[in-house]
């Protein structure tokens, strides 16, 4: 299985020029995925650089026939010209979707301090390496503590989740809503998280949870042990990123599928967002 998780920032390549043609083509050449995760993307925005405020989420959709297209709003405005203004993330499957979940994060309150609703979506997968579940999400930039909550969260989740994959609730097709529909005890998490490999946040991510939920481990880590991560943030756009390029954008997995993590990589080469792809493979 392949996943690609990749912040686009609304298509926005380092040309300035928005173009989502060029992302889902770059996406396709890194490789033939069966699951993308975006992020940053924007419907009725026309005062971000670049775009001209259509519906993103529609666009992306009808760009990838043949996978399910699931949406995360962070953010849901009423415009100025009366229309509504949305900003958030989305997920790409040609596997099964079989449960789907779009968690609002933590948003403490901290003043003169810029800052954003955030949403992680949780999907449920059938794969060929059984029930997966894949969560996307966009932390906080600006504050580390709504950022600290937000993956204190994130963490309770993949508790609340393990847990539920372990214990079947009663009832059936015909209970209606109430209907149990199986959620994925192994998982992967992806994004833009808004800190460096070194920074605390990354240690308090990866922190065991209890005794029997495997924690979250960093795939880059399993895949190259002892190898600096490569970097996903500033190596095309200078205008933005005028330092040394760094990492913010992390595939994480639960330990219990660690061993079947066969490789993760970057692509350094395109230059269709501030940020660059990551590859996920699982064997």
């Amino acid at each position: 299985m392949k996943l690609i998780t990749w912040n686009i920032q609304w298509g926005r390549g380092a040309d300035g020029r928005v173009d989502l043609d060029r992302v889902v083509t770059q996406a396709q050449r890194f490789a033939d995925f069966d699951v993308l995760c975006v992020q940053e993307v924007s419907a009725g925005h026309h005062e971000l650089p670049g775009c001209d405020g259509s519906d993103q989420f529609e666009q992306l959709a009808a760009r990838l026939p043949g996978y399910e297209p699931v949406a995360g709003v962070a953010t849901d405005v009423l415009g100025a010209a009366g229309n509504r203004r949305r900003f958030g993330n989305m997920l790409f499957s040609r596997l099964p979707v079989r449960q789907v979940f779009r968690h609002l994060l933590p948003w403490p309150v901290e003043e003169s301090v810029m800052s954003m609703q955030r949403i992680a979506i949780e999907a449920t997968l059938d794969t060929p390496l059984g029930l997966l579940r894949v969560t996307t999400t966009h932390l906080e930039y600006y504050s580390a503590r709504q950022r600290a909550a937000q993956i204190d969260r994130l963490r309770e989740l993949h508790r609340e989740a393990v847990a539920h994959a372990h214990e079947t609730p009663p009832g059936s097709v015909s209970d209606g809503a109430f209907e149990p529909v199986p959620r994925g005890a192994a998982a992967v998490l992806v994004g833009d998280l808004n800190f460096k490999p070194d920074d605390p946040d990354h240690a308090r991510l990866l922190a065991p949870i209890d005794p029997v939920t495997p924690a979250y481990c960093d795939a880059w880590e399993v895949a190259h042990p002892g190898r600096p991560h490569e970097p996903t943030v500033g190596l095309h756009d200078k205008e933005q990123w005028p330092g040394l390029p760094f990492t913010f954008d992390f595939v994480c997995v639960s330990a219990d599928i660690t061993s079947r993590v066969r490789d993760v990589r970057v692509d350094g080469t395109t230059d269709a967002s501030d940020h660059q792809p990551m590859l996920l493979e699982l064997a």
